[in-house]
C-alpha cells in the first residue's frame, strides 16, 4: 500500500507543477482573446441597470460575444486565483478544462504539448484508484 501512496506523490506533482507553469500562457491567450472581444462590443457600462439595457441593445452577433467574454472574463479571474473561481468549476481546480479548451489555438506549440502534458497527466491521476486502497482481488 505505501508503494501506491509513494508512485502517486511524484505524479500529483508533476501535474501540479506543470498546471503551475501553464497558468500563465493559458491566461494570456484568454486574456488576449478577451481583449480582442471587448475592443470589439461598444463600451460595456458597469452599473447592473445600465449592463442590463446594454444587452438588450446588441446585435445576436454582439451578444454571443459578449456571452465569450463574460465566460473569458470568469475563467481569467479563476486562473489568477483571485479567490473568484468561476461558476461551475472547483475552487481548488488551478486550470479547468473549460480554460485549456478555450486557450486550444490561441498558444504556441509549445504551449499547446504542456497542455497535451497537462492533460494526460490529469487524467491518469484522477482515473488511478486512492492511495492506500487494496487493488480487486482477481
Amino acid at each position: 500500500m505505501a508503494q501506491d501512496t509513494a508512485m502517486t506523490v511524484p505524479a500529483a506533482g508533476t501535474a501540479a507543477g506543470l498546471a503551475a507553469a501553464l497558468r500563465v500562457p493559458v491566461w494570456n491567450a484568454l486574456a488576449d482573446r478577451a481583449d480582442a472581444l471587448r475592443r470589439s462590443l461598444p463600451p460595456r457600462p458597469e452599473a447592473a441597470g445600465d449592463r442590463f439595457a446594454w444587452w438588450r441593445t446588441l446585435t445576436p452577433t454582439q451578444a454571443r460575444d459578449a456571452t465569450a467574454l463574460e465566460h473569458l472574463d470568469a475563467l481569467c479571474e479563476h486562473i489568477k486565483g483571485s479567490g473568484r473561481p468561476a461558476p461551475g468549476y472547483a475552487p481548488d481546480d488551478p486550470l479547468p478544462e473549460a480554460a485549456l479548451e478555450a486557450a486550444d489555438g490561441f498558444t504556441s506549440a509549445d504551449v499547446a504539448a504542456r497542455i497535451a502534458d497537462y492533460r494526460a497527466l490529469r487524467d491518469a491521476l484522477l482515473t488511478q484508484r486512492p492511495p492506500g486502497r487494496p487493488a480487486a482481488a482477481p
